[in-house]
């Protein structure tokens, strides 16, 4: 079996030198810490292979330390859609409106089929706050294209969004120190 060489090719020109990639579905959910640094580091472990890689945030707004590293990767794309705040009872419009905004731009982005992995970084989260709709995540994992490999994040998973997807891991909390009241420390949790 031949490995992949890190360059800017695509699953396609892969594809046609002899390499066998099909996209599944996967999802991160649960309560415990870990789902933003699976995905993270999935994307880290795409890009390294060649591979293509868009991100969604939904809900974060601003610089993060994973958005600083991952711009350091041509083949990386990551773009939030959301005000960078918890959503506290019924979301805003302005909180809806970029919630949308990224439902879209991930329909047009798996319409395009020209990345590899896209992301959906708390996609969860964005239906259990009402952001977008379970009905919008569906059918963002129905149009996936065959290559595609959709990963879901974000606690609250529905049991449509767990049935649909291949791949299902939950996060679960044993013990955290935030319990003892310490912050998200940069570069550790932010």
């Amino acid at each position: 079996m031949q490995t992949a060489i890190a360059t800017s090719e695509s699953v396609l020109e892969l594809l046609c030198r002899g390499f066998d990639m099909k996209g599944y579905i996967q999802v991160y959910t649960g309560k415990g810490k870990g789902k933003t640094t699976a995905c993270l580091g999935l994307a880290v472990r795409a890009a390294g292979a060649g591979l293509k890689v868009y991100i969604a945030q939904f809900l974060k707004n601003g610089e993060y330390s994973e958005t600083k590293a991952l711009s350091r990767f041509e083949n990386i794309t990551i773009e939030q859609f959301g005000m960078g705040k918890f959503v506290r009872g019924c979301p805003s419009e302005e909180e809806i409106a970029a919630g949308k905004a990224g439902d879209k731009k991930l329909c047009d982005i798996l319409k395009e089929a020209k990345h590899d992995v896209v992301i959906v970084e708390e996609g969860n989260v964005a239906v259990m706050c009402n952001i977008i709709s379970e009905k919008e995540l569906l059918d963002l994992m129905d149009m996936k294209p065959d290559t595609v490999e959709l990963v879901i994040t974000g606690r609250g998973a529905t049991k449509a969004v767990l049935e649909k997807a291949d791949l299902v891991t939950e996060m679960q909390e044993i013990k955290h120190y935030y319990q003892k009241g310490v912050s998200a420390r940069i570069g550790i949790e932010k």
